[in-house]
């Protein structure tokens, strides 16, 4: 339980220092925290990184001088020994969004002058009191919606700007009871045993009630959405998703934890499968594609009542041929060009 507080305490004080340097500092701030091997593992096109300095330069110095007065708006704040067979590790996962001015352009998309949300996961493996490993996963294209592109051809289900846990628990800085943890993770681990391979023989909605409740919220990211309830769930995203898709491999992660009523995990990537066509509207390939994510889950009682997900689809459909944040590069230019006098 120390090792687990003290791995939240370093986070803490991390995040206090990152989100309150000058924007010149942020590779030093990073040091500090970091083992010297640090390694960084993002969305497109940022994808992994090495080093502090490299994190500072590369990813956040850009998103600082883009999105002024950035606040940190947690919903899910957690740490855990990583519950994988074989591994061994204290990790502190965070959820919520990075909200800012965005004044200036970020990888090509251009400003509003508006509030801005960058919604993210994300998950840090703490060695000998330090952050050695980082994966952060955020939601690019659900920006590129705020500055008014259209990445994606229209959902299935609904995005919008993704609230926290219905029960506003989720961030605990404090320690919580161990057995709570087991039942989430319990929880979860029913879930990845009937999801994970699409075989359980079930109908979907009856596969899906015996792990989740009726009621349940899955929060998708942007080119999918949320949807509310197994019925509509199935129908505007799990089914699709299914039908969609062939071929599809284990699952793999690199780390599951659980604290409380929440647990997460991610992978790199979590999964491959090759598109058959219809999903998200694009046409079948004939090539497996990596699915990068992050999962974060809340518990009720013994099955799971949310889900926040985190898909690196930019990276999966430039692997299929279609490169989503060049084409939405070059609208916003176009938008920029004919705006000029």
């Amino acid at each position: 339980m120390s090792e687990i507080q003290a791995a939240k305490d370093l986070v803490r004080a991390y995040y206090a220092a990152l989100d309150g340097a000058e924007v010149a500092e942020i590779p030093e701030v990073i040091g500090r925290f970091a083992t010297p091997s640090y390694e960084w593992l993002g969305y497109h096109p940022f994808d992994a990184l090495t080093g502090a300095a490299e994190v500072g330069r590369t990813f956040w110095q850009p998103l600082r001088r883009s999105l002024g007065r950035i606040q940190r708006r947690l919903d899910v704040f957690m740490a855990g020994h990583n519950r994988l067979p074989g591994t061994q590790g204290v990790w502190v996962c965070s959820m919520g969004h990075l909200m800012g001015l965005f004044d200036a352009p970020w990888l090509g998309i251009a400003p509003t002058g508006r509030m801005a949300f960058l919604r993210y996961g994300e998950f840090h493996l703490i060695e000998d009191g330090k952050i050695a490993r980082t994966a952060m996963y955020f939601d690019i294209p659900h920006l590129m919606m705020q500055s008014g592109l259209a990445p994606f051809p229209p959902q299935t289900a609904a995005h919008l700007v993704q609230p926290g846990p219905q029960t506003h628990d989720g961030v605990m800085f404090g320690p919580q009871a161990p057995q709570d943890g087991d039942r989430t993770q319990a929880a979860i681990d029913a879930m990845i045993g009937d999801l994970g391979q699409w075989a359980s023989g079930l109908p979907l909605e009856e596969e899906l009630a015996r792990s989740w409740h009726d009621d349940m919220i899955w929060w998708g990211p942007a080119g999918i959405g949320a949807t509310y309830t197994i019925e509509r769930y199935a129908k505007q995203h799990a089914g699709p998703f299914r039908a969609g898709f062939r071929d599809r491999s284990a699952t793999g992660h690199i780390c599951r934890i659980a604290e409380g009523a929440y647990g997460g995990f991610f992978g790199w990537p979590n999964f491959t499968a090759v598109p058959t066509g219809g999903f998200m509207s694009m046409p079948a390939t004939d090539r497996p594609g990596e699915f990068r994510v992050i999962d974060i889950y809340r518990r009720a009682g013994d099955k799971l009542a949310e889900n926040w997900v985190f898909i690196d689809l930019l990276h999966f459909w430039k692997q299929q041929g279609v490169d989503v944040l060049a084409r939405m590069q070059a609208v916003s230019a176009a938008g920029k060009a004919r705006s000029e006098p």
